[in-house]
């Protein structure tokens, strides 16, 4: 398996292209594939000039099955990684049947054409959103998955979809990898999250207030059971994400079945330590104001990663500080993200399969 290349569905968004970047550093062949709904091919081209390796890269959609064959017979894959995905809890419970079908469709879909070109090894971009409001913190796999947003949901009924096929058929194996909250940029400053619109995120949004695009940030409540009040997230650096994927590539070839993991750091931080953490980071104080409580937001959202750390090899190795430099640096550099460059592939990046 190893000798053969890895597809990235959504590879280039935030977590999936610094996943390309980590691959290709690892001397793997990638081929990338995104619809680029929520993403840009500037992403592409920038991961190239990180690493001075060219990622083969198709714009199609995951919901279209003849593009996926076309790419499996097109290329030696011997593993997926499956990023693609609508990804915003608020936007989830305005739109959830978009969400509902991309997702978990998007996936069946995919999987199918993983089936039929004899390609069973995926790992897949889950979500710590599938623990709700968890009973036990530190959040180990084993606590109840009770996910309160559609968003949310269809990140578990995947989760379901993966294990129920690896159970019926034991060729297939599959690593579950449930993120908590991304933070941070690549350190060259060349490549970090690029949100379309108002950032749904904290950094990113505070991020855009340091350069002056947001007036202020708001804090959703400060009157949660937490020790000042703010909700507390476990904040892991984007490229400590990106490894998890390829130590969970490597804990395939195992042939574990399905197997599913918590990447976060252990450590907890609340919104205003966040704050103060990014103020260091600016070198300035910036503003921001208390509110109203969000719907859907929990205490606290701290992962217990033993398992990972264990079982893959894996830990990680940036520090808050520096996810808030790294994100510093990108969002100075490039305030204006990744708006002003060409954001389409290529003609010959568009598959032409039908003719």
């Amino acid at each position: 398996m190893s000798q053969k290349a890895v597809l990235v569905t959504g590879g280039a968004g935030y977590i999936g292209s610094h996943t390309v970047i980590e691959l290709l550093e690892a001397g793997r062949e990638v081929v990338v594939y995104d619809n680029l709904t929520n993403a840009s091919y500037e992403a592409v081209r920038r991961i190239e000039k990180i690493t001075g390796k060219k990622p083969i890269f198709y714009k199609a959609d995951i919901l279209d099955k003849k593009a996926l064959l076309e790419v499996f017979s097109r290329h030696s894959i011997g593993s997926v990684i499956h990023f693609a995905g609508l990804k915003a809890v608020g936007e989830s419970t305005q739109i959830p049947l978009d969400y509902y079908y991309n997702n978990i469709t998007g996936t069946i879909i995919l999987l199918q054409a993983m089936k039929e070109a004899n390609v069973k090894n995926i790992v897949f971009s889950s979500s710590a959103t599938v623990y709700g409001e968890p009973p036990i913190i530190p959040i180990p796999e084993t606590c109840p998955t009770d996910a309160k947003s559609p968003y949310g949901r269809t990140k578990l009924f995947v989760e379901h979809v993966i294990r129920d096929l690896c159970t019926a058929e034991k060729d297939w194996n599959a690593a579950l990898l449930r993120y908590f909250n991304p933070a941070g940029a690549h350190p060259s400053g060349i490549l970090g999250e690029n949100p379309t619109g108002i950032p749904n995120n904290l950094m990113p949004y505070f991020a855009q207030v340091a350069i002056g695009k947001r007036e202020c940030l708001s804090v959703f409540g400060n009157d949660y059971p937490t020790r000042d009040g703010t909700c507390i997230r476990d904040y892991i650096h984007v490229v400590d994400l990106a490894q998890g994927h390829l130590a969970a590539l490597k804990k395939l070839e195992e042939k574990p079945g399905c197997v599913e993991y918590n990447l976060g750091t252990g450590i907890g931080s609340t919104v205003l330590e966040m704050v103060k953490a990014f103020n260091k980071a600016v070198g300035r104080e910036l503003p921001y104001k208390i509110t109203d409580r969000r719907p859907g937001d929990v205490p606290n959202l701290t992962a217990d990663p033993t398992k990972a750390n264990k079982e893959l090899g894996w830990k990680v190795k940036f520090t808050l500080d520096e996810a808030c430099a790294s994100l510093w640096k990108w969002q100075s550099e490039n305030p204006d993200g990744l708006e002003g460059y060409p954001s389409e592939a290529p003609a010959e990046c568009v598959l032409d399969y039908l003719h």
